[in-house]
């Protein structure tokens, strides 16, 4: 059974950083893309960021580049997201998710696996 689990949310002061982690079990993604999202109520999943397996590729959606970075350690089956310089908009339930593909998916529907979800919270 494949289970991605989220850890590192929490309530943070604009300007400060956290450190989301997503470890996977069940399966390897070393060769897949994994990505992560957010949602805030009433609003659709939004894309933040991916990564291939390889590293080869990533991309950010263009509020968050510069301020956040994507990683994996494929040796522990876990994805991280550094997010530094927050700020109260990036507000929401932060999510990883996995493809059964190797490229880069930018829509919640060319994933296959989500996490549970993770409140990231930043105070003005």
């Amino acid at each position: 059974q494949v289970q991605l689990v989220e850890s590192g949310g929490g309530l943070v002061q604009a300007g400060g950083s956290l450190r989301l982690a997503c470890a996977a079990s069940g399966r390897s993604f070393s060769n897949n893309a994994m990505g992560w999202f957010r949602q805030t109520p009433g609003k659709e999943r939004e894309f933040v960021a991916a990564r291939t397996g390889s590293g080869s590729n990533t991309y950010y959606t263009p509020s968050v580049k510069g301020r956040f970075t994507i990683s994996r350690d494929n040796a522990k089956n876990t994805m991280y997201l550094q997010m530094n310089s927050l700020k109260p908009e990036d507000t929401a339930v932060y999510y990883c998710a996995a493809r059964n593909s190797r490229g880069l998916g930018f829509d919640q529907y060319d994933y296959d696996y989500w996490g549970q979800g993770t409140q990231v919270t930043v105070s003005s």
